[in-house]
């Protein structure tokens, strides 16, 4: 068992990275902004009299195809296989530069009395084409609102705007108050606050730290005719329905997310990890529930299949689960006691080795087993959904098995990531390998296979990536009757369907999506 610096304060350790509000181009073989898209269809103009208005109401507006190719590039990898054969994802937009919250409400106004489409975007470190522009229109860009603008020493609440980077945010907190949100993304530095809010994010230590909608306090919305609204801001309330809940996870689709008030804690001083490893990945699922259900929440409580065990620790024999945690030293002492005590019987591994393994690469947004070269029809992706313990053994097994039917499946594997008492996360890694031509057709296929079975086993479909462009075909059929409910609300706070259109398998007036077949 090892005391070492805790997992928070040392967020220098290992592989951060500065504030990168552009993601990287993938590939060379074209010039940027040359071939056609790939991602868009039925765009919609802007004349000439409503640019004239954004002018005037914004910051800055762009409108030339190489800086607006640049300005939209994500991280999902349905972008990628496009721009890797010379085809930008969304090229025909006009980026529009907000820098406070009255010019974002009056950039909606200008755009709701010309029914033009907007598309909130900032740190773009999205995975499923959430911030894509599909139907052109305006990508309200909120990277200059980019400030801590109040913090609350009683109550440890910060109020923050949506623009701002994680990485500058925390270093701020840490270093001005003496606080940390405990909320860490592997997109940690290339992702903002508004953007962990609208996709409902979570981070590294959620099972200590909580979700990113357990730590909003309250929040300024602007909605799509340009009112702004202040929701809540109280610790706990019966005061109706928890307004908050509408907006948080809501991806742009409702209204623009411009501040955010969050609970923040203070700054630990200790930490321990402890490491295991577990004949079969079912094992390590019940002595995770074990630890959640006699009431311990570690920071860290991370199962990995034998091939990520393999590839992320050099323990290709065994399912690892690490466990970590940071905090005052008689409660990390208790957590770790208790969590010691589930894994009864489980073989005892380095913890040291592993914890610093972890360190070293838990920002990484990927990592391939050693000697693995991949090829140019090589595609990578990842799937995280959320499931009760009774159905996740199942639920892993079969999914990597329809992952793996699919031809052209170099392998799938997956990791438990976020517990709950009454269920967790899993998140799977999927890796294919085919003719250049034949990428989008087998990626397509792989996540047709996987949600397949997720519908089947009624889980849900993302616990922190969000659905964005990539899982609005599943949404529908997952939800049930309940969809109708988000299309209602969708109406009734966006009747002309202006606010980032195409995701959330919402119904568009701009026309289909790029997915529809």
């Amino acid at each position: 068992m090892i005391s070492r610096q805790t997992i928070t304060t040392g967020f220098n350790h290992g592989n951060y990275l500065p504030s990168r509000p552009n993601p990287p181009r993938y590939g060379d073989a074209t010039p940027p902004g040359t071939g056609d898209a790939s991602l868009q269809r039925d765009v919609v103009p802007i004349p000439d009299e409503v640019l004239a208005k954004l002018r005037d109401a914004a910051e800055a507006v762009h409108t030339d195809r190489d800086t607006v190719v640049l300005r939209t590039r994500d991280w999902w990898a349905g972008s990628m296989i496009g721009e890797t054969a010379g085809h930008p994802a969304t090229p025909d937009a006009v980026i529009v530069e907000a820098g406070s919250a009255d010019q974002v409400a009056q950039v909606l106004r200008i755009c709701h009395e010309a029914r033009i489409p907007v598309t909130p975007s900032a740190g773009r470190s999205n995975v499923t084409g959430a911030a894509l522009p599909v139907h052109g229109g305006v990508v309200l860009d909120l990277c200059r609102l980019n400030a801590i603008v109040g913090f609350d020493r009683d109550s440890l609440v910060v109020d923050v705007q949506a623009g701002m980077f994680g990485d500058a945010f925390e270093q701020q907190l840490q270093e001005t108050y003496g606080v940390t949100t405990g909320h860490w993304p592997s997109a940690f530095a290339m992702s903002t606050v508004g953007g962990w809010v609208a996709c409902r994010g979570a981070g590294q230590l959620s099972t200590r730290y909580g979700k990113i909608e357990d730590m909003v306090v309250g929040l300024d919305v602007v909605l799509a005719d340009g009112r702004q609204v202040t929701l809540q801001d109280y610790p706990r309330a019966a005061t109706g329905p928890d307004l908050r809940q509408v907006f948080i996870g809501s991806e742009g689709t409702l209204g623009v997310i411009t501040a955010v008030r969050l609970r923040t804690h203070r700054l630990p001083g200790y930490a321990k990890a402890i490491a295991f490893g577990f004949e079969s990945f079912a094992a390590g699922l019940d002595a995770c529930r074990e630890i959640m259900q006699r009431g311990a929440t570690p920071a860290v409580l991370r199962l990995y299949d034998k091939k990520e065990s393999g590839t992320h620790f050099g323990h290709p024999d065994t399912n690892l689960l690490l466990i970590a945690d940071e905090g005052e030293p008689a409660i990390v002492d208790a957590m770790i006691a208790t969590s010691e005590a589930a894994c009864e019987g489980a073989a005892r591994l380095d913890d040291h080795q592993v914890f610093d393994d972890w360190l070293d690469d838990r920002m990484r947004l990927g990592k391939s087993a050693a000697g693995f070269t991949p090829g140019p029809g090589f595609v990578a992706d990842t799937l995280e959904i959320a499931a009760e313990w009774s159905a996740l053994p199942a639920i892993y097994d079969d999914v990597v098995a329809a992952i793996e039917s699919v031809p052209g499946t170099l392998r799938a594997s997956a990791h438990q990531s976020h517990a709950y008492t009454d269920g967790a996360c899993v998140y799977f890694s999927l890796r294919g390998d085919v003719e250049v031509d034949r990428r989008r057709e087998w990626y397509r296929a792989a996540w047709d296979a996987a949600n397949d079975v997720l519908i089947k086993h009624r889980a849900a479909l993302s616990h922190h990536h969000g659905c964005g462009l990539l899982r609005a075909p599943y949404l529908p059929e997952s939800l049930g009757p309940a969809f109708e409910i988000l299309v209602s609300i969708k109406h009734a706070l966006d009747p002309h369907g202006i606010m980032n259109p195409a995701k959330l398998g919402l119904p568009s007036p701009f026309g289909r999506s790029p997915l529809d077949s």
